[in-house]
């Protein structure tokens, strides 16, 4: 497996504006290898609230500690850079806020309304923290109407407690369900390497489709730094092939699997069209 190589005009260009207009992504601050194919192709995956995390998942190469302040302008930024670099579907994440009341889910609404009175033609996917799974709080984002939500499961039941922080199967799993109960097109995904077996990736689709998740992705988990979770098993393509085929047999839309796949991998595709 080769990955391109970070640079080129464009990629330096992304780096630029991201730099300029002080914001955060998950592609520097969680080491993503596909950084230099997202970004030569003029695209990123934005980090809202700030780049230090509540929570310490084992996989996650992003900060943990005591977040900073909510930055009010930070949407006003976002909206610049994705003028500036002329993007068309953005791509934004965020880190836990558990120490905010509404742990940052009225931040989110008000990203979300702003990049749309700014940029109407814009279309959106976010990649939200579970809140909780309070109704209220997810309720909020969807209100906001970003055309895909997406929540990760990240890993198959059983390793759940080992590599999330705080983060419960089932509670994600009734995020998602609150999501599919809207207009709004419901995504999640896992990674592969963890030590799963089979038959559990298996049962994990089956949870999402229960639930009513319409894209799944599937990558190859790689481990950030030597502090975080080793990697187990490295799976080979004809695998993920395998787990496509099943993903879309089982039902959902759209299933995007192979090693160098992240949730936002090709993120544009998952708008449901007209």
């Amino acid at each position: 497996m080769r990955m391109r190589m970070p640079g080129g005009d464009r990629y330096m260009y992304v780096k630029e504006q991201v730099a300029k207009h002080q914001l955060h992504t998950i592609c520097l601050s969680g080491n993503c290898p596909n950084i230099g194919e997202c970004w030569g192709a003029g695209t990123a995956t934005f980090l809202i609230l700030g780049e230090i995390c509540t929570r310490a998942c084992k996989f996650c190469a992003v900060k943990t500690g005591r977040p900073l302040s909510v930055d009010e302008d930070e949407p006003y930024r976002l909206v610049e850079s994705i003028k500036a670099m002329g993007i068309r579907h953005a791509v934004i994440t965020s880190v836990d806020r558990d120490d905010l009341p509404d742990k940052g889910a009225g931040f989110w609404a008000r990203t979300i309304r702003i990049l749309k009175e700014e940029l109407p033609e814009l279309t959106m996917e976010t990649l939200i923290p579970d809140f909780d799974a309070i109704p209220e709080l997810v309720q909020q984002v969807i209100e906001a109407a970003p055309e895909v939500i997406s929540h990760n499961l990240e890993t198959v039941e059983r390793l759940t407690p080992q590599i999330r922080s705080r983060a419960k199967y089932a509670r994600s799993l009734e995020v998602i369900r609150m999501i599919s109960q809207s207009p709004v097109t419901s995504k999640s995904g896992i990674m592969l390497g963890l030590g799963e077996k089979e038959e559990e990736v298996l049962q994990t689709m089956d949870d999402l489709l229960a639930v009513g998740c319409e894209v799944l992705t599937l990558g190859q988990y790689l481990q950030p730094t030597m502090e975080h979770m080793p990697v187990e098993d490295y799976i080979h393509p004809d695998r993920f092939e395998f787990f496509r085929k099943q993903g879309l047999r089982k039902g959902f839309r759209d299933v995007e699997s192979s090693p160098l796949v992240r949730s936002s991998y090709h993120a544009e595709k998952h708008v449901k069209r007209s």
